[in-house]
């Protein structure tokens, strides 16, 4: 599993974005797109006390296109040579529509473009509310934390619930909470699958909780712009905070443990009979692996000798932590549980490949 940050430091940058977030919900003419010859972007919104320029993050960019349905390809060619063209048609767009989008903003950025229907589920309302129940589970440690531009991660490991996948093998019990405050993704709480071995974290595929962020349009008084503060953002969603605690709970069971760890279990009896690069090219093709991911997971997959299911599984959850980017190294700890869930004819179709 992809080391991340320490509690304390996930505590104190969480403090932090507390003071310095704020979100806006403005209706489209009162927005303007501006571009400097340097291709940097900004977003110059009409506020109550007048002007206020914000910063735009390369992911607001991208929403910000798609809302306004120009190819990003398109839009970020315009950015590069035609700063001129792509304000016309940015502001050209947003005059002409009734639309009112949330911004989120963070150090004087918009962070994301998003529909007034967007629910904030905010990573500071989640951390204070769960990880006082984290730390009740049973010789709870967190394995890893991360807050990185997309998503807040909390994997957490109680070592009591353990099974041995073969002698000397064992895997403990865990959970993984995941949000995204910015669009990309549901609150979540998952199983954890955490092989002592090699230190490899697999995300079980379990559906226990996922809420997304779609709730009313936020309606206003007047035309104007409505700025949320932290204090409506945390007693917003208290309530549904507060139902976390029994998911949490239920996804460190023994009863949910045992039957992820089983599934795995079941691919050690999966022999990849074709050829190993072959199999990892299906894989590739099958779950979308660049050239470099691809080479990592058979690179593992040869080094750890065992040509099985079980083998393949970990070769993926055991790559994960030398990916760069840790939401993408989460991804492999995803992929690690799907593949404990694929049927014996799509087992079939990675072990017999040739």
């Amino acid at each position: 599993m992809k080391s991340g940050r320490s509690l304390v430091s996930l505590a104190q940058e969480l403090e932090r974005q507390l003071q310095s977030k704020k979100d806006l919900v403005v209706p489209s003419p009162m927005v303007r797109h501006d571009t400097d010859d340097r291709g940097r972007t900004r977003l110059i919104v009409e506020e109550t006390g007048g002007p206020v320029n914000y910063g735009v993050t390369p992911l607001a960019r991208r929403q910000l296109a798609d809302k306004l349905r120009i190819p990003y390809a398109y839009f970020e060619r315009m950015r590069e040579e035609q700063p001129v063209l792509l304000d016309r048609n940015v502001n050209t767009w947003l005059q002409s529509e009734d639309d009112r989008r949330m911004l989120r903003t963070l150090d004087g950025h918009v962070r994301a473009v998003l529909s007034d229907r967007y629910r904030r589920l905010d990573n500071f309302d989640l951390a204070e509310s769960v990880l006082p129940i984290l730390r009740q589970l049973p010789e709870v440690r967190f394995e890893s934390v991360e807050l990185t531009e997309t998503r807040m991660y909390l994997k957490c490991i109680t070592p009591r619930l353990k099974v041995e996948m073969a002698p000397g093998d064992v895997v403990q019990a865990g959970v993984v909470i995941s949000n995204s405050e910015v669009g990309q993704g549901t609150l979540s709480v998952q199983p954890l699958l955490y092989r002592l071995v090699c230190r490899n974290g697999l995300i079980a595929a379990d559906r226990s909780l996922r809420k997304t962020h779609v709730g009313r349009a936020l309606a206003g008084e007047d035309d104007g712009v409505m700025v949320y503060q932290d204090d409506t953002l945390q007693a917003d969603d208290k309530a549904f905070f507060l139902k976390v605690r029994d998911v949490v709970q239920a996804a460190v069971s023994e009863t949910t443990f045992l039957q992820a760890a089983q599934k795995m279990q079941k691919t050690l009896n999966i022999p990849l009979r074709g050829d190993p690069v072959k199999t990892v090219e299906v894989l590739a093709q099958r779950y979308t692996l660049n050239d470099a991911e691809r080479s990592g997971v058979l690179r593992h997959l040869i080094a750890e000798g065992q040509l099985s299911g079980y083998g393949l599984v970990n070769a993926v959850t055991h790559y994960s932590q030398e990916v760069e980017d840790y939401d993408r190294a989460t991804e492999f700890e995803v992929l690690g549980g799907k593949l404990i869930e694929l049927s014996a004819h799509e087992w079939k179709g990675l072990a017999e490949a040739a």
